[in-house]
């Protein structure tokens, strides 16, 4: 094989990332997780991700067959979708933050409802138990009851069996047995994420393991052995003065992975760009995600989608729909390219977006 560079490890992680498009079922199962977020501008980052990877993709599909679908929700590195068999792995999970005597009372008057009841949504809870008020950390005050299901719900008490206009419907989950190998449970999920952010440097791979904690708490004393051992079974090179890691079985440097004549516009949580350090190695400018920022401290905009074009990142894009109409704001680092082909690819994928959109 060619020595590997920096330009190789780019078009790889491309490639690898932004496959054929397929079923959402097997795009579901090849990507192993989907990042979650709640902000809609003009769609949820799952369904701009998903866009890219499932034929004819519609904004709120996930949701939309979610029940029929082998995933569950629930946080591994960040909150998303995942399959059953994932999620296994990670419980009983046992958080650093022990609920009080009074707490796990409440749980299991809950637990006793959401059974009796098969499904509910949090108002059902609410109005069933008086838990009063509390105030979350963005320092608005919210019913006890919503704080309450996201902890038994993260304890793996609960399961979302779908939601109802974006909101989480619970039904019991079953209780899951640890696995009989923690390192080696511990070592698959990390095997999950390198697989969806690779080829990733070694300080992402550090970053990665901070993160998966929070998904097994339980397993916190495990972290510096699970990344010892990860940088030692990992196929890994030094490119550019960073260690770089991939799955096994993958080969960065084929010649194989050549760039699309197309433009990309990519969720904020895309796994093309979701490693900032990475982002920042191979198109040479920082990009950061502002929608949680003060307006008058953003520097891209509310919701910028980075543009792909080619191999390269170039710019980004913040959308908007006035009067059924897709209002795209366009950005570039530097001079837009000229030439008609990047053009003609921009429209396209504007016009794609209205599709998925459902503005056509």
């Amino acid at each position: 094989m060619p020595p590997l560079t920096l330009s190789a490890l780019r078009r790889h992680a491309i490639a690898r990332s932004l496959f054929d498009p397929t079923t959402l079922a097997q795009a579901l199962q090849r990507l192993g997780f989907v990042q979650a977020d709640p902000l809609r501008a003009p769609a949820r980052a799952q369904d701009l991700t998903l866009r890219h990877r499932v034929r004819d993709y519609r904004a709120g599909d996930l949701e939309h067959h979610y029940p029929a679908l082998a995933i569950e929700e629930d946080f591994l590195v960040n909150y998303g979708f995942l399959s059953p068999d994932v999620q296994a792995l990670m419980h009983p999970r046992q958080p650093r933050m022990v609920w009080s005597a009074e707490r796990w009372r409440q749980a299991e008057s809950v637990l006793e409802f959401v059974r009796a009841r098969g499904e509910v949504h949090p108002r059902d809870v609410a109005e069933a138990f008086d838990h009063g008020r509390v105030t979350t950390g963005f320092g608005s005050a919210s019913r006890a009851s919503t704080a309450l299901l996201d902890g038994m719900h993260y304890r793996g008490l609960l399961r979302v069996a779908r939601r109802e206009a974006g909101t989480r419907l619970y039904a019991a989950r079953p209780a899951t047995p640890p696995p009989a190998d923690p390192e080696a449970a511990f070592d698959a999920l990390v095997d999950l994420v390198v697989a969806k952010y690779a080829p990733l440097p070694g300080v992402t791979l550090g970053q990665l393991l901070s993160h998966l904690v929070h998904g097994v708490p339980q397993w916190r004393h495990l972290r510096a052995a699970t990344l010892q051992r990860a940088r030692a079974r990992l196929p890994s090179a030094e490119v550019d003065g960073l260690r770089w890691f991939w799955p096994e079985g993958e080969e960065p440097s084929s010649h194989d992975h050549q760039p699309r004549e197309a433009v990309a516009l990519l969720a904020p949580f895309d796994p093309v760009v979701w490693d900032r350090t990475r982002f920042e190695r191979f198109w040479g400018w920082a990009y950061r995600f502002e929608a949680y920022a003060p307006a008058a401290r953003r520097l891209r905009g509310h919701y910028a989608l980075p543009l792909l074009w080619r191999e390269q990142v170039i710019g980004w894009a913040n959308l908007k729909v006035e009067a059924g109409r897709l209002q795209p704001d366009i950005g570039h680092v530097a001079q837009a390219p000229r030439d008609a082909a990047y053009s003609q690819a921009l429209d396209e994928e504007l016009q794609r977006i209205s599709c998925f959109l459902g503005l056509d």
